[in-house]
């Protein structure tokens, strides 16, 4: 009985190292392979034809805004008004009449000063895999500037990479850490998640369809 319980024990112990192993293993293989190609300063960035937004919901709990949205629109308007891009893709999700992150995202921006010839809108853009996928099998780039928080274009360029796609990544303002602990924890198995999609799993963007062009 006592040998069960410890070999009950040992199997656990042992089961909960391996999950932490891959977790971290994943999260260093990620970040590693794409921290050279991660941009804050918009000076230093070099210019491509297309801004791809990564979404995201434009309120919170109680009404506040998302500051991950805010300075997400923020970036890829900088880099706008700046002649760093010519047009900007934004991409996110629209799985309910009454949630629509992409239209939140073009009146957000068209705010900020961007022109609405300047936005095109992914309606598909469900999970970062679909964003990055969809930007180059449907709307046909695969030079472009992804833009979101820097641990977050970390992952959506590690995708990029498996697809051959020639991304860099312009980082958005982060958000202090009292007010994303949580989504900083999930951004951990969000990046073993990316890992299985693309060596194990094989996982597709759930929507792809016929090809758009860009005006650029």
């Amino acid at each position: 009985m006592l040998y069960g319980v410890k070999w009950g024990l040992f199997s656990i112990g042992l089961f909960i190292c391996l999950g932490l192993l891959l977790v971290a293993g994943c999260n260093i293989w990620i970040n590693q392979q794409t921290k050279n190609r991660i941009y804050s300063d918009v000076e230093h960035i070099q210019p491509k034809k297309v801004a791809l937004v990564l979404g995201a919901n434009k309120y919170v709990a109680g009404g506040r805004i998302n500051l991950f949205f805010r300075f997400r629109m923020e970036a890829a308007a900088k880099l706008y008004h700046a002649h760093k891009v010519q047009h900007i893709l934004v991409s996110g999700d629209n799985g309910t009449r009454a949630y629509n992150e992409p239209i939140a995202m073009q009146k957000y921006l068209i705010d900020l000063g961007v022109p609405a010839e300047a936005i095109t809108l992914d309606y598909a853009g469900f999970r970062t895999l679909d964003s990055v996928v969809r930007a180059y099998k449907v709307f046909q780039q695969n030079d472009f500037i992804i833009v979101s928080q820097a641990f977050h274009n970390k992952r959506a360029l590690f995708i990029a990479d498996h697809y051959h796609i020639q991304a860099i990544g312009f980082n958005a303002q982060d958000v202090v850490r009292s007010r994303s602990f949580k989504t900083r924890v999930r951004e951990y198995f969000a990046k073993v998640k990316a890992v299985l999609d693309l060596y194990i799993l094989g996982t597709q963007p759930k929507f792809l369809g016929d090809p758009v062009t860009l005006p650029v």
